[in-house]
């Protein structure tokens, strides 16, 4: 459905993209991440025909952008991080006009206004001057915008910031239910919403992509230590099965045991007693050697957990600047931030 090839943007000699591809298929929900300066809204820009790109080719629906812009946009709703909205205007009345730049006729933007006022829980505040809303209801108001002429594709950049929690699950379970009825581009820092909402990711850093996939193909492809939480039942505790445990020896003799089992790299004992936190190899999965080393030594065990690497974690490591990078981060961030006001102008005018 979308089909971005080799797409570039360069300014002067910064390039904020550089020769990045990917396809959406129809239906599918795609993530992009990355951190800020990283190329995520001038991506989003040229997909949407706001930027056009140095080098590269778009296509939406085997349309292609800039052959037939009128055309390729049609198909598209886009709700920008920064909304542009008529603030003097009212929420029914502004998407009444907004139906009407769509080519919407009478009826027919009727009935997409009322349904966009019901789906994004606008309808208490129909009559509402814009300029009066707060952050998250302006955020919904330009949601129903973007849906309004029944796209095929939407594009959503951070679409549940400056919303409270009961407004973000809303608006998620809107999003899910949006996704299974068209092909959708969500930006956002909330790495919880892409592993809830999303089939796939694309992880930006620096203008290029460094890694896509599942969000658990990702976990699963991390690499690095993992880590095992176990705890036994403190000297004098009461066990919860009934029947008082063998105290346990001092710590550092449990941490000899543990540090001696195969695959462990290294122990640590916790803040609290009987606790200690194992790191093991990569390969390596000594769980089952624990289990047998308290029954071995008559220690009673109540945790013993692995920690997966969750999707921050790929993430994290993935788009961490070294020191030297410093600079072009800081230049990237410079020039997205610089370029968002200018669909807002465009949308106003």
């Amino acid at each position: 459905m979308i089909e971005a090839q080799n797409l570039s943007r360069r300014y002067g000699d910064f390039t904020a993209v550089n020769d990045v591809s990917f396809a959406v298929g129809e239906g599918e929900i795609l993530g992009l991440l990355g951190p800020n300066g990283a190329g995520k809204t001038t991506t989003i820009r040229m997909i949407t025909g706001f930027l056009p790109p140095t080098e590269g080719r778009v296509s939406i629906g085997g349309t292609d952008l800039f052959e037939a812009p009128v055309k390729a946009r049609r198909q598209i709703g886009y709700l920008p991080e920064n909304v542009a909205l008529y603030g003097e205007m009212r929420v029914g009345e502004y998407l009444s006009y907004r139906a009407g730049l769509e080519g919407l006729k009478r009826a027919e933007a009727k009935r997409a206004c009322e349904s966009a006022l019901e789906r994004c829980l606008l309808s208490d505040v129909r009559n509402q001057v814009i300029g009066t809303l707060s952050k998250g209801y302006r955020q919904r108001v330009g949601l129903a915008t973007a849906i309004l002429h029944d796209p095929e594709v939407l594009i959503l950049d951070e679409p549940t910031v400056g919303l409270d929690p009961k407004q973000i699950i809303a608006i998620r379970e809107l999003i899910r239910d949006l996704g299974r009825e068209r092909t959708l581009i969500l930006s956002t820092h909330i790495l919880s919403e892409v592993e809830l909402l999303c089939n796939r990711v694309l992880i930006i850093d620096k203008g290029r992509i460094v890694a896509e996939g599942t969000p658990a193909s990702l976990r699963q492809s991390s690499r690095g230590a993992s880590e095992i939480r176990v705890a036994f039942l403190a000297e004098g505790g009461v066990s919860p099965a009934g029947p008082a445990p063998t105290e346990i020896t001092e710590a550092a003799e449990i941490t000899e045991a543990l540090g001696a089992l195969p695959g462990v790299t290294a122990v640590v004992p916790g803040t609290e007693a009987g606790e200690f936190r194992l790191t093991a190899s990569v390969d390596a999965d000594p769980r089952a050697e624990i289990f047998r080393l308290a029954v071995a030594k008559g220690w009673t065990l109540v945790e013993l957990a692995q920690t997966k690497a969750s999707l921050e974690d790929v993430f994290v490591r993935l788009t961490t600047s070294r020191p030297a990078e410093a600079a072009e981060t800081i230049e990237s961030d410079t020039d997205e931030a610089g370029e968002a006001a200018e669909p807002a102008e465009e949308e106003a005018s």
